[in-house]
């Protein structure tokens, strides 16, 4: 099915937050980049999650609303403030997270908009993050099995998560997205130490039943797995400011080229190019035209 036959709906659940940098805030969460991600392709898409009642909560829905994703899945609780993470980023980039609990995103309690956004909806997009709490958990089930086509983004922040509730999640996904670190501590879990990343992903595939399986590499690309066969992408040279935000964006980017039905190797660059345009900028979410994504590809295969 092509987007340009027809406009596939997308929703995503999970958290929306602000990320606290060193000296500078941002508005974030991996949901809610992928969210903003897809609508800047052009995709239809909705949010359901939740905010606080306080500043940082209106300023993330007006956000939302200015970027054209539907807000109209964010509840607003006086119980719990919205979402902070405080971020640092180490020489070369990298980041690691504190992320208090709870916060306002912890409580995504089902309510009949939920129903109603996603009794149309061709994809659901969700993350073991926002899985912390049975709350979200139950929602989710709830919602999901009205969707055909699930995609589950594996995010591993410890501690707030157990291997039972993510083989659980893995086994209600279509498409599952881990980075290299990620897969490797899953296989070990079991049981499948010192296999090689193909050897890994196959057994996931059996263990999970899923139709598709994506691990991101850093600088050195990414592997696709779908219909039985393997995608490679080595990877796009850049100078990388912070990579906050860049699979989310790389994922999205994924999901947007494999709806409409474009061959998964080409959707696979399409990911690694985005995800590299969005860590060699500041922030998660910097503005990204659909002519940008492609001039910078264009560059690449001259």
């Amino acid at each position: 099915m092509k987007i340009s036959d027809q406009k596939i709906k997308v929703v995503c659940f999970g958290e929306v937050l602000f990320d606290n940098f060193p000296t500078y805030s941002r508005i974030g969460g991996a949901l809610l980049n992928v969210s903003v991600r897809l609508k800047s392709l052009g995709v239809d898409v909705s949010m359901i999650s939740s905010v606080g009642e306080d500043s940082n909560g209106r300023e993330i829905i007006r956000y939302l609303n200015e970027e054209g994703v539907n807000t109209n899945g964010i509840s607003v609780t006086h119980e719990f403030p919205t979402g902070q993470v405080n971020v640092l980023l180490d020489n070369m980039g990298g980041a690691s997270y504190d992320i208090p609990y709870p916060a306002a995103w912890d409580k995504i309690v089902l309510n009949g908009t939920h129903q109603e956004i996603v009794k149309d909806v061709d994809v659901i997009i969700f993350g073991s993050l926002s899985c912390r709490e049975e709350i979200n958990r139950l929602t989710l089930k709830s919602i999901m099995k009205h969707v055909n086509y699930r995609v589950f983004d594996v995010n591993l922040r410890g501690p707030h998560y157990t291997y039972e509730i993510l083989i659980d999640l893995m086994k209600e996904s279509n498409l599952i997205k881990f980075n290299d670190d990620e897969l490797f501590e899953i296989a070990e879990y079991l049981g499948y130490k010192n296999y090689s990343m193909e050897q890994v992903i196959t057994h996931l595939v059996k263990v999970t039943q899923t139709d598709s399986i994506c691990v991101t590499k850093g600088a050195f690309g990414a592997v696709l797995f779908t219909k039985g066969i393997f995608y490679y992408h080595s990877g796009y040279h850049i100078k990388v400011l912070d990579t906050v935000g860049a699979g989310d964006s790389f994922l999205a980017s994924v999901v947007y080229k494999l709806m409409n039905e474009d061959d998964p190797q080409e959707a696979l660059n399409y990911g690694c190019a985005v995800g590299a345009l969005i860590a060699s900028s500041k922030g998660a979410n910097p503005k990204l035209s659909i002519n940008k994504i492609n001039t910078f590809m264009n560059s690449y295969s001259n």
